[in-house]
């Protein structure tokens, strides 16, 4: 098998890439992070600078990485493939509160396939020899039987249940995988996935009350890390808004409310904003936004704010959190992009950059 030596400035970092690995992949696979978010060549958030060397840009979106970018040797870092030795430029993040856990391949058994609601299941797999690693709010990509390429998933259950994986999965209209997995997946099913993604995680180093906002099955990161929280005996304020439509669209309630009054520092909130007036629903109304400004009376100052969900809740929570002064380095995202949307698939120059 060629491999080839990637040199990482300016951090003067040095890894092996195997012929047909991304620059990303080998990174992740090394411990060492990288920025990214869809993995598929389609948002540039990984675009990164070659220094020296030749690389294949693979299916790289032409939006995402246009063409002037490449003559300036910009790459993606999740498309891009060597075709030998190369020197990038890239700002690798240092966190204080993030491991270094190198992404490894992993195989599961199907134990446990539940309906949380109409439209979500729970999935829970048994790891196949080794345990996973992980921090809380990280995410596996998960492979399918039949489906090209593979998804990302937010494991819902704790770093200490590391024996197993758990999955909140909702059904995507027309969605091939959430199909295979709403319809045909069975008990004692074998996948495989990769794993753990992501800088989604606690900044246990801040202090102060932590906000999670989630909507539908974005709720999934926020109950492994308040689960981890707990289970270590955290005393600080938290505080979790889960948002659906209506109430056959919630789950997980009981489960909250029962942490809730075993943990006086843990406070539960469920909103529904399409709830029919007579239904009898004597909780929260509304979106997830205007929940927590009530709760918090219009002003986070001096809280961490973690957001999980639909990107149109994402965006309202961030106006509303920056309202009530809290900004950027205070509030954390996790951004989902699906298959479809990665419909451009372009054809994948070579350029040698000297």
């Amino acid at each position: 098998m060629t491999v080839h030596k990637l040199t990482i400035e300016p951090s003067d970092d040095a890894i092996e890439v195997a012929e047909g690995q991304t620059i990303l992949d080998a990174c992740l696979r090394a411990g060492i992070y990288l920025p990214h978010a869809c993995g598929h060549g389609l948002c540039g958030t990984c675009k990164t600078q070659v220094l020296d060397g030749e690389i294949e840009h693979g299916e790289a979106s032409s939006f995402a990485l246009m063409d002037f970018e490449r003559e300036e040797g910009m790459v993606l870092a999740c498309t891009a493939t060597l075709k030998g030795d190369v020197t990038i430029e890239a700002d690798v993040e240092e966190d204080p509160d993030a491991r270094k856990i190198p992404v490894r391949d992993f195989k599961g058994e199907v134990i446990a396939l539940d309906d949380l609601t109409h439209d979500v299941k729970n999935l829970r797999l048994a790891l196949q020899g080794e345990a996973i690693d992980f921090q809380a709010g990280q995410y596996i990509n998960l492979f399918l039987p039949g489906i090209e390429g593979s998804r990302a998933f937010s494991i819902a259950s704790p770093p200490s249940d590391n024996t197993h994986v758990e999955l909140q999965i909702r059904r995507v209209p027309g969605g091939a995988a959430t199909g295979y997995i709403h319809d045909r997946l069975k008990i004692g099913d074998r996948l495989s996935f990769t794993g753990p993604q992501g800088r989604f995680l606690v900044r246990k180093s801040r202090g102060g009350p932590l906000l999670f906002l989630a909507g539908g099955t974005g709720v999934s990161s926020p109950r492994s890390m308040i689960l981890d929280l707990l289970e270590e005996g955290c005393e600080q304020r938290l505080v979790l808004v889960h948002g659906v439509r209506t109430q056959a669209d919630l789950y997980g309630r009981e489960a909250f409310e029962e942490l809730a009054r075993q943990h006086r520092n843990f406070h539960y909130t469920p909103v529904l904003s399409q709830e029919p007036d007579d239904s009898g629903w004597a909780g929260e109304r509304g979106f997830v936004h205007d929940a927590a400004k009530r709760i918090f009376g219009g002003v986070f100052e001096g809280a961490t704010a973690y957001l999980c969900g639909p990107p149109p809740m994402i965006e309202a929570c961030i106006a509303t959190l920056m309202q009530g002064r809290l900004f950027e380095k205070h509030i954390f995202t996790e951004r989902f992009f699906t298959a479809k949307d990665c419909v451009e698939k372009p054809k994948s120059p070579v350029f040698r950059r000297l």
